[in-house]
């Protein structure tokens, strides 16, 4: 008895030495285990100064939204800037005890725990809103016990050091929402197309169930089990209080309104937004896409989107001039979805049904549209770019029933019969006095093809380079009633094998020709007869004052004709010279740049065109350089606004003004239609041509084909603006001469009209005689204004 009982006090000592010497290795384990943890432990104090993974956002700069380029979808907001049912919806939805909590839901963790024990499997569950900011932004997301037990840590840390309204905008900012949507204000953008204040409570509850699993319970991917998690969210909002009954039963009711909202873009500008996003990758690097930058450009939201529609519409023009190139007709009932697009301005649509002047169309989303015969009327059969088929009687001519076709929407509502030019046209229109770009259209559509024709393009200008020439003969002794001869010139150049003719337009020849009436009409035979008179050189070092580099400018006499190459951007700001006073200003497009916050990075301060200032204001920094004096500047407004009024553009004047100006542009075979032209501090080059530079056909000139491109955009761009009077500088005189000799009238001459000379290079000797001068086309107005 005695020895067990010593047995027994044996082996309880032993025993409690064991427990003992358990309890103690443990407590040292824990002591180096809890040390360790704490080293790895990262600073919470980090979440002082969160910088999210923004999207780079591209603004126009009325501040409506161009693009945004970046993998996540983001918009970080203050957390007084959500709406309380939201909050509600989310705690309701991941943690109703956020409020109360020290930052970890122990009876949370203890049933996950108890899950452990009775499965063997770790079950989700217990962690609240701060344990999910903890592990979103300072852990990885690996599971294990040791990442746990730290997330448990930090978290109570962090609900002594932040308050419950900092941790929950925390939350709201970081979550991931689906389709590449994270935070709440993106996952509203994205499937909503709203702000947040725009939600109502049914799509606030199908936001919050977002978070368990964005994939899972996505209502456009998976509508019905999104509206199971949607209600259920509801539900728990309603048990806790936060809605009524009343409004639960209207919310639970209300039926999916989820659709995919692509950037929300208000005002879509692709060209310009690839240059400002090139731009702004040389500048950060790749971080520019996750730092949230805010580029406000130069564009004018209401001209960009005219700039587009006048592109589309004169492309469209084109094609009505030059036919349908049909596509076979194809016998479907039924087109697959896929078979639909939408290019620019223009959608898929299956004819339905055929009437004696209509036919009803189906587009993609099953509406029904008409067409009338007049909408369809202009499809006659292409041929060749010079010859169409015979004009059609009846739609019928044209369209079968399920013929897949294209549509556009015109102005009047009514739909129109299209077809996807193969022409391209760019449009750019310039502040002329401190070179912001205000439009920029690159082509027919950026996501068919993404060459940016305004800046990329290397084009013959044609006679828009003719103004630069004229220049040159001003400055060297010409004057605006110079008579050239219009006659044949024969250039033998020795790379050639035969001589080189040249030709006006008309094919004509007018003889004697004062300068003022060249330039308006644009004869081809004046402009080589003067560059040769001025010498290549001295026009070549005008071109370059212009911006022109030497290797744009052929050495030859082709030169005269605008044989060189520019893009539309060079163009307008040659322009931009004559629209400003006679300054060369440098285009740009980025207005400023700001941080997520709004924190200014870059404010522009572009060199301006003063031409009221004196040479010593401009000599200082800030101050475009002047590159033409005052007067030599004005005689060219006077000569490119004759251009206008009873030249090569007069179609112009469809816009009732009188302080137009302007160049037309035709190349060799109308390869290229160009306009040119400005009024009240806007300038705008107006192109189109192929990319291939084949002949446009028969008389698709500039003035046919791209002035209307030009007036269109000029009809919203000049509304409200007043006209601008031309102000005659210091040294130019008014002197009534006689038009066909270009010296004073004599008293009672019926060929006297006012014209404006430099004062040193005015007449002073009388006309002798009347000369009759032969084949001269036009009768010259008495007074030019």
């Amino acid at each position: 008895m005695t020895s067990n009982r010593m047995f027994l006090k044996q082996t309880l000592k032993w025993f409690f030495f064991l427990i003992f010497s358990l309890v103690i290795c443990v407590a040292i384990a824990s002591y180096f285990f809890l040390n360790q943890l704490q080293a790895e432990l990262p600073d919470i104090k980090q979440l002082n100064n969160v910088e999210y993974q923004i999207p780079l956002s591209i603004y126009s700069k009325d501040g409506l939204l161009l693009a945004q380029f970046g993998e996540k979808k983001r918009e970080p907001i203050n957390i007084e800037q959500v709406p309380q049912p939201l909050i509600h919806a989310f705690l309701a939805a991941e943690d109703a005890n956020f409020f109360s909590h020290p930052g970890v839901d122990f009876k949370g963790l203890l049933r996950a725990a108890w899950q452990l024990v009775l499965t063997g499997k770790k079950k989700q569950g217990g962690s609240t809103i701060t344990m999910q900011v903890t592990r979103n932004f300072l852990l990885t997301r690996e599971k294990t016990y040791k990442r746990k037990i730290k997330e448990i840590i930090l978290a109570i840390r962090i609900e002594n050091e932040y308050s419950k309204e900092k941790i929950l905008e925390l939350y709201l900012n970081k979550i991931y929402l689906g389709h590449r949507s994270y935070g709440i204000a993106a996952a509203a953008s994205t499937y909503y197309g709203k702000n947040l204040s725009e939600l109502n409570l049914a799509q606030q509850a199908m936001i919050a169930g977002l978070p368990k699993a964005p994939s899972a319970y996505n209502p456009v991917t998976d509508p019905k089990r999104a509206l199971q998690r949607r209600n259920y969210v509801l539900r728990r909002m309603y048990e806790l209080n936060y809605i009524s009954q009343a409004d639960f039963d209207n919310a639970v009711n209300t039926p999916i309104t989820a659709l995919l909202h692509s950037n929300h873009l208000q005002s879509p500008a692709p060209y310009i937004a690839e240059m400002v996003r090139k731009e702004i990758v040389e500048q950060f690097g790749d971080k520019a896409f996750t730092l949230g930058l805010k580029v406000y450009t130069t564009i004018i939201s209401s001209l960009q989107a005219k700039a587009s529609s006048a592109v589309h519409a004169g492309l469209h023009s084109y094609d009505h001039r030059h036919g349908y190139r049909s596509l076979p007709h194809k016998n479907r009932v039924e087109f697959d979805a896929s078979e639909y697009s939408t290019i620019a301005d223009t959608q898929s649509a299956q004819v339905i049904e055929i009437k004696q002047n209509f036919a009803t169309a189906k587009l993609k989303d099953k509406t029904l549209i008409e067409l009338s015969f007049e909408n369809v009327k202009w499809a006659r059969k292409f041929k060749s770019r010079n010859y169409l088929g015979p004009k059609l009687k009846s739609i019928s001519d044209i369209l079968k029933p399920a013929d897949l076709i294209r549509v556009r929407l015109l102005d009047n509502n009514t739909w129109e019969l299209a077809q996807i030019p193969e022409t391209e046209a760019a449009f750019v229109a310039l502040n002329s006095y401190d070179g912001a770009i205000l439009a920029l259209t690159g082509g027919f559509d950026f996501y068919r093809n993404k060459y940016n024709r305004v800046t990329q393009s290397k084009r013959q200008p044609g006679s828009g380079f003719k103004p630069i020439i004229y220049t040159t003969a001003l400055e060297n002794g010409f004057t605006a009633a110079s008579l050239i001869n219009d006659a044949p010139v024969v250039v033998d150049d020795p790379t050639q094998e035969s001589e080189w003719r040249p030709q006006n337009y008309s094919k004509k020849f007018f003889g004697l020709t004062p300068l003022r009436t060249a330039l308006r009409k644009s004869r081809n035979l004046i402009s080589i007869r003067l560059l040769r008179e001025l010498g290549i050189k001295r026009v070549t070092d005008t071109a370059i004052r212009f911006g022109f580099t030497r290797e744009q400018l052929p050495n030859s006499l082709s030169l005269a004709l605008g044989s060189g190459y520019a893009s539309p951007l060079q163009m307008a700001t040659v322009f931009s010279v004559f629209a400003n006073g006679g300054f060369l200003i440098k285009p740009y497009f980025i207005d400023r740049i700001e941080d997520y916050k709004g924190t200014l990075l870059f404010k522009a301060s572009p060199d301006i065109a003063c031409p009221t200032c004196n040479k010593e204001q401009l000599n200082t920094p800030g101050f475009a350089p002047r590159i033409i004096s005052a007067q030599i500047n004005f005689l060219m407004n006077s000569l490119l606004r004759d251009v206008v009024q009873r030249g090569t553009a007069t179609k112009a004047k469809v816009l009732g003004r009188s302080d137009l100006a302007g160049k037309t542009g035709t190349t060799n075979e109308q390869r290229d239609a160009w306009f040119n032209g400005f009024s009240a501090g806007i300038v705008g080059s107006a192109w189109l041509g192929f990319d291939s530079a084949k002949p446009l056909g028969r008389n698709e000139t500039g003035g046919k084909a791209a002035l209307p491109i030009w007036i269109d955009f000029m009809k919203t761009a000049l509304k409200d603006k007043p006209e601008q009077s031309l102000v005659i500088p210091k040294d130019i005189i008014k002197v009534h001469i006689d038009s066909k000799t270009g010296l004073l009238a004599q008293p009672g001459s019926n060929n006297g009209i006012w014209e404006f000379f430099r004062k040193r290079y005015a007449p002073r000797e009388y006309s002798p005689i009347e000369i009759d001068l032969e084949n001269q086309e036009e009768t010259e107005e008495e007074s030019l204004f």
